[in-house]
């Protein structure tokens, strides 16, 4: 029903992932797969009800009504079979806005904050920019396959105040199983370490793989976590600057609503409460068949590297658009990989070792473009590494 091979020209439209390319490649010229959103067209049905809205002359200050909290509350329980209620939702304009706040709000500097690198490096930031002390619970890798290192977590989780989950994770790919997030909730529970559950990729399931929500497995486990979730990645909309935080504990939720309130950002973006009721209502088939493409381009680069290239390798993805290619068999230090896919093969990507500990010989591929990208992509990591 949808279009996903259509090619839309981005360059111009003050686009991170197309305009920014000489500040972070030194070029111009490199192809684009880096910044995690995607080249897709926004769904029509989300674009008719932003214009739809937008024909009314007065764009002022704006609420969130009881449809925008109903739509999730809808979308949760049909795609997640996760019961929540209206007054557990809480605002923020992105994400990583939600997860600083956060630990703004739960901890104090000098605090201990665990991640589990090779990860999203916001949270580091998060960590840094805040005075916190990073507490680091490495994800193994063994035969193609990343788990948590759990015998490590039990041992550093009393250095911790908080612990910043990737569910599904980013950059790794792993649709996180029922029973491996309950044993990492039952190590936080035991230490009382609240858990940051970022969701935000949790619509974002390769088939044959369900997502299950950290806060979903146990009212003991749901006290003490915070749930970030935003249609911005599943629906392309990261433009708009809208996404939740759900906390069904109340003095956990009211403690986050007063950090709200207290740098008054709460209020919104008119547009992306629109598009987040339009995508959340009218959406499961069009992201069923985003899903079926994005494992078709997955796909398509696994072959393509198992056939031809001796030294690339791709982790097995069960989440996310995201591809991490392993380029370690190469031989090159990483400056060198990075320099010679800009230089040499014209390819902007995702330098591994931004993902922290374990991100070496790694670099991350954006695999949410129409499949000609894909295949102009392998074209040019055969220039270099073939």
């Amino acid at each position: 029903m949808f279009d996903f091979d259509k090619m839309i020209n981005r360059e111009y439209t003050a686009s991170v992932k197309y305009d920014l390319r000489p500040v972070y490649f030194g070029k111009a010229d490199v192809l684009p797969m880096w910044v995690a959103d995607m080249d897709f067209e926004t769904p029509e049905f989300i674009r008719n009800a932003v214009m739809q809205r937008a024909q009314h002359p007065v764009y002022g200050y704006s609420i969130r009504t009881d449809d925008y909290y109903q739509s999730i509350i809808n979308w949760l329980d049909r795609r997640m079979n996760r019961k929540i209620e209206k007054g557990w939702i809480l605002f923020s304009p992105g994400v990583v806005p939600a997860i600083n706040i956060a630990v703004q709000a739960f901890t104090q500097p000098g605090d201990g904050i665990i991640v589990q690198p090779p990860v999203y490096f916001p949270f580091f930031n998060a960590i840094k920019n805040n005075n916190r002390k990073q507490v680091l619970n490495p994800l193994l890798l063994k035969d193609d396959h990343y788990s948590i290192d759990f015998d490590d977590l039990e041992k550093k989780a009393g250095q911790a105040k908080m612990l910043l989950l990737s569910s599904p994770h980013n950059p790794v790919g792993r649709c996180w199983k029922e029973d491996e997030l309950k044993q990492l909730a039952e190590i936080c529970v035991k230490h009382n370490v609240l858990i940051l559950s970022d969701e935000i990729h949790g619509d974002l399931i390769m088939p044959g793989f369900k997502h299950t929500p950290t806060a979903s497995l146990s009212e003991e486990i749901a006290r003490q976590t915070i749930t970030c979730i935003a249609p911005s990645k599943t629906f392309n909309l990261a433009g708009l600057a809208t996404s939740s935080v759900i906390i069904s504990d109340e003095k956990l939720r009211n403690t986050y609503a007063n950090a709200l309130e207290r740098i008054h950002i709460s209020n919104g973006n008119l547009f992306g409460s629109v598009a987040s009721i339009a995508g959340y209502n009218h959406g499961d088939i069009w992201l069923d068949e985003l899903m079926q493409y994005v494992k078709s381009n997955f796909d398509f680069l696994n072959e393509a590297l198992e056939d031809n290239f001796e030294t690339l390798d791709v982790i097995s993805l069960e989440a996310t658009y995201l591809a991490w290619v392993d380029f370690r068999k190469t031989g090159l230090k990483d400056k060198e990989i990075k320099d010679k896919l800009i230089f040499e093969a014209g390819l902007g990507l995702s330098h591994g070792p931004l993902f922290g500990q374990g991100g070496q010989g790694f670099q991350r591929i954006n695999l949410a473009t129409p499949q000609s990208v894909v295949e102009e992509a392998v074209e040019c990591l055969g220039k270099v590494f073939d």
